[in-house]
C-alpha cells in the first residue's frame, strides 16, 4: 500500500508539474527545456498532466477501497508501467526509473 501511494503521490506531482508549472523555473528546470520551448508546448503539457491526475485518482481510489480495491491498484499501476515503458522509449530514458520502475515495484508487491 505503501508503494502505491507514493506511486499515487508522484503522480499527483507530475500533475502539478504539467499543468500549472510547466513554464516555471522549477518545471523548466525539470524537463530541461528553454522557456520559449515551454511555452510552445504549455497546452499539451496541461493535457498530459491531466492524464497523470487521473493514473493518481485511480490509485487513491483502490487505496480507499482496501483489499475490494486490489483490481483497481493493479489496472492502474499497470497503466502507469506502460505509460512510464513507452515515455522512456519515445522521449526520455529517464522516465523509466522515474516512473515505470516504482509502478513495476508496486505490481510487483501486490500480486505476491
Amino acid at each position: 500500500m505503501i508503494v502505491v501511494g507514493l506511486v499515487a503521490l508522484l503522480h499527483l506531482w507530475f500533475m502539478v508539474l504539467e499543468m500549472f508549472l510547466w513554464t516555471s523555473p522549477l518545471g523548466l528546470k525539470a524537463f530541461g527545456q528553454s522557456r520559449e520551448q515551454a511555452e510552445q508546448t504549455r497546452v499539451l503539457a496541461a493535457n498530459q498532466g491531466l492524464y497523470n491526475g487521473f493514473l493518481a485518482v485511480g490509485l487513491i481510489w483502490g487505496l480507499w477501497l482496501g483489499p475490494a480495491g486490489t483490481h483497481l491498484q493493479l489496472f492502474f499501476l499497470l497503466c502507469v508501467l506502460i505509460a512510464g515503458v513507452f515515455g522512456a522509449v519515445t522521449a526520455n530514458p529517464k522516465i523509466f526509473f522515474i516512473q515505470a520502475l516504482p509502478a513495476a515495484v508496486g505490481l510487483m508487491l501486490l500480486l505476491l
